[in-house]
């Protein structure tokens, strides 16, 4: 559902007006559309618009459930009359996963009068961050890949992000692994991951992995996948991998290779290996079968998505973009599940972006059904550390591929922010 401008005001019938001529102009507003009618989506508040970017059809990373998700939660909330008496009105945009395309995004938002970007995905913060402060317009429960996620004061994430992934993978690998090798992205970000993976494995020993930078958008890594087996050791090694979407394209290099009788185990974070690229690589045959992977939330089969779940069977009519299982969409429900609690506190005939923001540095605390540690804003709710002081949710949970599924190696969410704070010193 796409929108912008402002929904016509709620009409009257005066006491004295006739029933007859009462039924004719519902009729008549129903033909011409003459603003809402009594019941109708939104009830008598004004509407509220929000955007959603993500890129889609491009060679590196795309995420359209993301998009697809927002639209169709709008639809649910709107079939159900709004958010406390507001209409959702959601704007979709194309990141093109470049930094020219996140900002015509931003700069779409301003035009459109947001009040708050909502469950987006983007690399490229400084290009969209600027118009989106220069506006006053808050960034909700990005994915979380963006280093100004972590650092601008209108950005207020609802995961760690892939420091919390890298750090708690270190720490899911240290016990696990003799050795250790990281086969990353070479670009600025991809360049502090190993710092992040290092501080995990550090928390259980003494020790560092080899790192091996790679194209973020090559069609084959077999260079790589030989060098990462080979440092990886004769027995007991694992190969991480975090290259997005090319991760898959990785291990299908790496499973490629000719045996050489190594032990080596392989694993990955969140976003970058998921149950539907499982699914599609062979299920209980791919080559992530006893995979260790990262998360930010549940498993996918915790009945804790199944509010999520019954939304997309009712409200996606079979949009196959959107997967539950997907890291993408479950971010995007979370950050509107942050956007509706912020809506209900204010309580207001008209939602603001300053309201907003105001709303969400004055604390308010949005509980999201287990899917994440309660989630809250203020000052000491944050991590604090230099490289990425907005991180609020410092809780990863440590998943195991077993027969093809994703499932929790680990209950409950593990703490990374003492790991965090301790990335900073390496």
């Amino acid at each position: 559902m796409t929108g912008s401008g402002r929904h016509g005001t709620r009409r009257r019938f005066p006491p004295s007006l006739p029933l007859r001529a009462a039924t004719a102009l519902v009729s008549a507003c129903l033909v011409t559309g003459c603003g809402a009618l009594p019941g109708a989506t939104g009830g008598a508040r004004e509407p509220v618009t929000v955007m959603t970017w993500a890129p889609e059809g491009t060679r590196a990373t795309n995420m359209p459930g993301m998009p697809a998700m927002a639209q169709a939660y709008a639809r649910w909330t709107n079939g159900g009359g709004g958010i406390d008496g507001h209409e959702l009105r959601v704007v979709t945009c194309n990141e093109h996963n470049d930094p020219a395309g996140a900002a015509a995004c931003a700069r779409r938002a301003v035009d459109e009068g947001v009040v708050a970007v909502v469950g987006s995905y983007s690399h490229h913060g400084r290009a969209f961050m600027a118009p989106l402060e220069a506006a006053g317009i808050p960034y909700i429960g990005g994915y979380g890949v963006a280093d100004d996620e972590f650092t601008s004061y209108l950005s207020y994430p609802v995961n760690g992000g892939q420091p919390a992934l890298l750090a708690g993978n270190g720490m899911q690998l240290a016990d696990a692994c003799e050795r250790v090798s990281l086969v990353r992205p070479d670009s600025v970000t991809g360049d502090d991951l190993p710092y992040l993976l290092n501080s995990g494995l550090a928390q259980r020993k003494h020790r560092t992995a080899t790192d091996i930078p790679a194209a973020e958008d090559a069609g084959e890594y077999a260079a790589e996948a030989r060098q990462s087996r080979r440092q990886a050791g004769e027995e007991g090694g694992c190969v991480t991998a975090a290259l997005g979407e090319r991760t898959a394209h990785f291990f299908d290099s790496f499973r490629r290779l000719p045996s050489d009788g190594r032990d080596v185990k392989v694993s990955s974070v969140l976003g970058s290996v998921d149950q539907p690229l499982v699914d599609r690589t062979g299920g209980p045959n791919s080559p992530f079968e006893g995979a260790y992977i990262t998360g930010w939330y549940p498993d996918a089969g915790d009945e804790r998505w199944g509010p999520m779940k019954q939304v997309i069977r009712e409200h996606a009519f079979g949009d196959n973009r959107i997967d539950p299982a997907d890291a993408g969409v479950q971010t995007t429900w979370i950050a509107y599940t942050v956007l509706r609690r912020v809506i209900e506190v204010l309580d207001t005939e008209e939602v603001t972006a300053g309201k907003v923001t105001h709303a969400l540095n004055r604390g308010v605390r949005v509980d999201t059904g287990g899917l994440t540690p309660p989630l809250r804003w203020r000052f000491q709710d944050m991590l604090g550390m230099p490289s990425f002081p907005r991180i609020v949710n410092r809780g990863v949970t440590f998943q195991v591929v077993r027969q093809g599924r994703l499932v929790a190696q680990k209950r409950g969410f593990v703490d990374t922010g003492p790991t965090l704070r301790n990335s900073s010193s390496l």
